[in-house]
């Protein structure tokens, strides 16, 4: 019901503060899943660097220069990180979705231009984010998945096979998320040239992260724009780059081929009217939280935070693998692990862990839980208390034999 009088802040705040009881505690430590923490320092100069600018709007730079200027700089990082060269551009966006959504929008309307094409479709692996089909949805393009090999990396030959004269776009990530490996963004991207079609590599998990792998020495194999027919990227800040949510960005190889993401028109009496993505009007709070982020952190503090979630996350699979029962799939390259259970109900196990205060994302198929193991896991120590409440969760469904259902990734309610 809306409030017939205003009550005072201090009771509003306090009541806010109250509802967070039985949110998950994803500063604590013990949260595997849609948030990101790198310690208070980090956190309050994100709350206060959009806090200042919560309420200027990054649809008119003209209006509000500095969101425009930090924007242009945050794009500039991102692309020097991913060896895009100085004709790299691009724009931010509220997540690695509407990231992903820009760059199937974008293949479609390039080869609605040059091709006529006016029944596009896209080749993906199965593996390939939700968000991907989400696009196709949106934007009338028929998404082909296609099996990934046994080692859960898409495979090529699966996807040239696919391609026919209505492909606009493949797909490759880096990692991709469910078990957390590179797909071979080399093979996929020369199909993309080959046939002159785009090519985007999802690299929100692994944008900030997978560069600062190569620089610590992890064989990292090539995934950027260094790899001849990537045309777009996409990287998502307020995952491993620990800045506000609200933050992604979308890159493309060129001007050229970004001019087929935006909208304008001036057909309506307001007059002329453009955006960069799905949004119109968006809180300049997110730009300026990220931008604050990167010019603080720099690429020192990235790589500290990075060897350090690295680090945790192969403490995890050590461990994991050490545990009868226990499956990791795939062999994860970053900071992503997914595993499943071979003697017990492994959604149950998730359940069980829960109990104990421990989250985790429950997919499939196979059925697994999946941990995204990041900095604030290392900076608490997660790892070894993780363990533990996984041995305790493994003997309890195991002697009750409980089955349990998935629990979604992303709901409605």
């Amino acid at each position: 019901m809306f409030p017939k009088t205003g009550r005072p802040v201090d009771e509003v705040l306090e009541e806010l503060e109250a509802r967070k009881a039985n949110d998950v505690d994803w500063r604590g430590g013990k949260v595997f899943s849609l948030a990101y923490d790198a310690g208070d320092e980090i956190h309050d100069l994100a709350v206060e660097a959009s806090s200042r600018y919560l309420s200027t709007n990054a649809l008119n730079p003209m209006a509000f220069p500095s969101i425009g200027r930090m924007q242009s700089e945050v794009v500039g990082m991102m692309a020097d990180l991913l060896n895009g060269g100085p004709e790299a551009s691009g724009f931010m966006t509220t997540g690695g979705t509407e990231s992903i959504l820009m760059a199937v929008k974008a293949a479609k309307m390039r080869f609605k231009a040059e091709r006529r094409i006016t029944a596009p479709e896209m080749v993906l692996p199965t593996t390939a984010h939700a968000a991907f089909t989400k696009g196709a949805e949106y934007f009338g393009v028929r998404a082909i998945r296609v099996p990934v090999g046994d080692d859960y990396r898409a495979d090529p030959d699966a996807m040239a096979a696919a391609i026919n004269d209505n492909t606009v776009l493949v797909v490759a990530s880096a990692p991709q998320y469910p078990q957390g490996v590179i797909d071979p963004v080399e093979a996929i991207a020369a199909l993309a040239e080959e046939r002159g079609i785009n090519c985007h590599v999802d690299g929100c998990m692994g944008g900030v992260t997978l560069p600062m792998l190569e620089r610590l020495g992890y064989p990292i194999p090539p995934f950027d724009f260094r790899v001849p027919g990537v045309t777009s990227m996409s990287v998502d800040l307020h995952k491993y780059g620990y800045t506000a949510k609200g933050a992604s960005v979308i890159l493309h190889r060129n001007k050229v081929l970004r001019k087929y993401q935006t909208f304008t028109t001036d057909d309506w009496l307001g007059g002329f009217y453009a955006s960069s993505g799905v949004l119109g009007t968006k809180s300049g709070g997110p730009i300026a939280g990220a931008w604050a982020v990167l010019q603080h952190v720099g690429e020192e503090g990235y790589l500290r935070l990075t060897k350090a979630a690295r680090t945790a996350a192969e403490e995890l699979v050590a461990g994991l693998r050490a545990e009868p029962g226990v499956e990791v799939l795939g062999e994860p390259e970053a900071t992503l692990v997914a595993f499943t259970v071979t003697d017990a109900d492994t959604f149950a196990v998730g359940n069980a862990l829960f109990a104990r205060g421990w989250f985790c994302d429950q997919q499939g198929p196979p059925p697994s839980l999946h941990c995204t193991v990041n900095a604030v896991h290392a900076e608490k120590g997660s790892i070894a208390g993780f363990l533990e409440a996984l041995r305790e969760s493994l003997a309890e469904v195991r002697e009750a034999a409980t089955k349990g259902e998935q629990a979604p990734y992303a709901s409605l309610e």
